[in-house]
């Protein structure tokens, strides 16, 4: 039975990857600090004989036993809210966790998959964001801890493959969305939808024509097993390309919940990108991979997951941005 690591396990898409790779037959070794995670998401798991898990913080040594076959490097806050908290974990658990990682790989002489993000694009200059562009990134504005421990997970990872011969995939995730994403982590879909269901109007910074294009979550994962298992080592972004205005996509929400909220509009953050739409030339090219949920229909799927949490958890809702 092949091994594998998987760090940021009680989170959104750490949660779901260990469902993936329990059900492909792997023994799965969680780590997560439970800074932003949460046990819920994975204590359906711990009665399996084929997976375990560490509460660790990857930005100190880390120490697996036995063999591995694989990591995939998911530790970190996500979302504005999480890293505009706790800037100085977030630059660490890219910089430093990132390390540690890579020198288990090294060690175990295991293949690792880092999760990057469509941020090392920054506020961009190029539509939609293919891997061959650079970014417009403010290194210094109030997103840059994240932006910048990308970018640098990046370059450390490419570091690595080349001068110690680790096997190395990167994947560029551009913005998710799907059941286990936390109501209160201040991006815009399960925002818009705990407003909704709250019966409260539904919030838009700008004039809502900023854009972005939503993947569901079991879309990302398969698009992440088979860069894992590929022979590509250059980043490749995995998204949804079907691009939206936030405004349209408030009404789509309001429509979707049945609710009679009107939208009502904020001042923009700094440095918040104004588009976003991931070219995903290369996913197609190299994984023979694309997205094929519907936003309409990911969206029953998630709605039906937030339908389903407490009036208590309903009313710890946030709404700061929409990366």
């Amino acid at each position: 039975m092949k091994r594998i690591l998987i760090t940021g396990a009680a989170g959104f898409l750490g949660s779901h990857l260990c469902d993936r790779f329990i059900n492909e037959g792997f023994h799965v070794i969680g780590m997560d600090n439970l800074i932003t995670g949460d046990l819920k998401n994975i204590e359906h798991l711990f009665e399996l004989k084929n997976f375990e898990f560490y509460h660790h913080d990857v930005s100190k040594f880390v120490h697996v036993p036995g063999d591995l076959d694989c990591i995939l490097h998911f530790a970190s806050p996500a979302s504005p809210i999480d890293y505009l908290k706790i800037p100085i974990q977030t630059l660490k658990v890219g910089s430093l966790g990132t390390h540690n990682l890579l020198g288990l790989a090294k060690e175990k002489g295991a293949r690792i998959l880092i999760a990057s993000t469509s941020e090392v694009y920054g506020d961009p200059l190029v539509h939609p964001q293919n891997e061959d562009y650079y970014g417009n990134v403010n290194a210094i504005g109030p997103r840059g801890v994240y932006d910048e421990a990308k970018r640098f997970q990046e370059s450390i990872t490419m570091a690595y493959h080349t001068y110690h011969g680790v096997e190395t995939r990167i994947a560029r995730i551009f913005n998710t969305y799907g059941p286990r994403m936390r109501l209160n982590d201040g991006r815009v879909v399960p925002a818009f939808i705990g407003q909704a269901l709250r019966g409260e109007d539904l919030t838009v910074f700008g004039e809502g024509l900023q854009t972005r294009s939503f993947c569901y979550v079991d879309d990302l994962i398969e698009g992440i097993y088979r860069l894992l298992f590929s022979d590509y080592i250059n980043p490749v972004n995995i998204g949804n390309p079907d691009e939206i205005t936030i405004k349209d996509f408030a009404e789509e929400i309001i429509k979707l919940t049945g609710t009679e909220q009107k939208v009502i509009y904020k001042d923009l953050p700094v440095n918040d990108p104004l588009q976003r739409q991931p070219d995903i030339t290369r996913a197609k090219k190299v994984l023979g991979w694309e997205p094929k949920v519907d936003r309409s229909e990911g969206m029953k799927y998630t709605l039906d997951y937030f339908k389903g949490l407490s009036p208590k958890e309903l009313r710890k809702s946030e709404h700061r941005d929409f990366s």
